[in-house]
């Protein structure tokens, strides 16, 4: 029997779908993280359940080729890249084979993914940085990445996922608070100012939105640190205050105050022009999003003579990609203020084909079919990691369009979702891009066509 503190010698014989190594120990599966297939280590179990066991590595005895010794200061605390360990090509693999093997469980056969959407240099692609700014353990200021599972902050400078004039930002901004010791947040207390730094970049246009989320109205020095870090980066195009006093895990809190600039930047997709405030969705791996939406178009083979619904479709980034090659476009999404931005991206792209609709998909899909007696040629869906809901699925295979094109964060859902449309439609072609290299997740496209067509 395994037990809890034990030590074990154990071959891995898998890599799971979050990149953990699998062994076996009397005939139970046990799941270590910073393992690798092929590798010997020795092991101690964290945790025993009825059915599988948890364990910890103490040394790799026997090493992996596909082995990096990691390029980061905070790995593996941090918990962001979980595979930062692994040889890029080979993260390529397990993600390969983690879609593939859950789209086998759920479909009952061989799936073969036939396109890896790889990055080139997958380092520093992230146009979005998110620092926690708190109390350390030594009682002084901390900016960094929370340890895994904790509010623990990790004192971080340098970030391989991180946009390097972004970190340099951040940094700066962080020796303003420390040289005038300006109060930063303490989640024990629930008191002091500054709370978060979070940066955007324009990785097209090289504009930065800086949004400093304070507990309080008022952040000591305001003025002193908006000409402090404007005077040294002539790409920071505006600096926006978020007020957040309420004890929660939410970063952004609901109101904005404009403390320098327009309020907000903006970007490019393709040939298409982004506008990028505070609360805006918009990818963190714009190279990679590029990618992923010309082949969503590429499946949906639109001629520019077909009716075309974009689901879930935030932003409405997928929908204006592909508007060029379609009649007419409708996007429905549940967030006011992302159909808003689609609206607006719309008209600053001069998208006059397009249209965009505030709610559930379930609900508004078909209410909008009948009212508008309108029935799509092509659908996108791109729904958030819980999947599609049940309805929009059956709506979809009531009115049956000619093809279905599923973009998904989530294999677990998507795998569960195709299940259900394959009573109508069948699965042509799976691609997965890697948007989030030396990390576990993984978007994924599939084209679905109608069948008899």
């Amino acid at each position: 029997m395994i037990a809890k503190n034990e030590e074990y010698v154990v071959e891995i014989i898998d890599n799971g779908f979050q990149g953990e190594g699998i062994a076996k120990i009397d005939g139970m599966a046990v799941f270590i993280p910073n393992c690798l297939k092929g590798e010997k280590a020795k092991i101690r179990i964290l945790k025993v359940t009825s059915s599988l066991a948890y364990g910890k590595v103490i040394e790799i005895i026997e090493k992996s080729v596909y082995r990096n010794e990691s390029d980061c200061d905070t790995f593996p605390r941090c918990g962001g890249c979980n595979l930062r360990h692994i040889n890029y090509d080979y993260t390529l693999e397990i993600k390969k084979n983690s879609v593939e093997s859950t789209l086998k469980k759920a479909l009952g056969r061989e799936i073969k993914i036939l396109d890896v959407l790889k990055m080139e240099n997958p380092y520093n692609y992230r146009n979005k940085l998110q620092y926690p700014v708190g109390i350390g353990n030594d009682k002084k200021p901390v900016m960094g990445v929370y340890a895994e599972r904790t509010h623990s902050i990790i004192s971080t400078r340098k970030c391989q996922i991180q946009d390097e004039l972004s970190q340099k930002i951040a940094n700066d901004i962080y020796y303003f608070i420390e040289k005038n010791n300006i109060r930063v947040y303490d989640e024990k207390s629930l008191k002091g100012s500054i709370r978060h730094i979070v940066i955007r970049i324009g990785k097209k246009t090289n504009q930065i939105m800086i949004t400093l989320v304070t507990n309080t109205e008022e952040i000591e020095k305001e003025t002193e640190l908006v000409k402090y870090i404007t005077s040294k980066y002539e790409q920071i195009k505006t600096i926006v205050k978020n007020i957040n006093s309420k004890n929660t895990n939410v970063i952004l809190g609901k109101d904005n105050k404009i403390i320098f600039g327009d309020g907000f930047i903006f970007d490019y997709l393709g040939n298409f022009k982004f506008k990028i405030s505070p609360m805006s969705f918009y990818q963190v791996n714009r190279t990679q999003t590029e990618k992923l939406y010309s082949k969503a178009v590429e499946y949906a083979e639109l001629t520019g003579n077909e009716t075309v619904f974009d689901l879930y479709c935030g932003i409405g980034t997928i929908g204006i990609f592909a508007s060029p090659k379609v009649k007419r476009l409708y996007g429905i999404e549940t967030i006011p203020q992302a159909i808003e931005d689609a609206k607006e991206n719309a008209k600053l792209n001069k998208i006059e084909n397009a249209e965009f609709f505030v709610g559930d998909v379930e609900k508004t899909l078909p209410e909008f079919i009948k009212q508008r007696n309108i029935n799509p040629d092509v659908v996108f869906v791109d729904p958030p990691r819980k999947g599609c809901d049940k309805t929009a699925l059956e709506t979809l295979m009531q009115i049956k369009p000619k093809k279905i094109v599923y973009v998904s964060c989530n294999p677990a859902t998507l795998a569960r979702d195709l299940k259900i449309l394959e009573e109508v439609y069948e699965l042509k072609e799976v691609s997965i891009c890697d948007m989030f290299p030396f990390t576990h997740h993984v978007e994924t496209v599939t084209e679905l066509i109608l069948k008899n067509q």
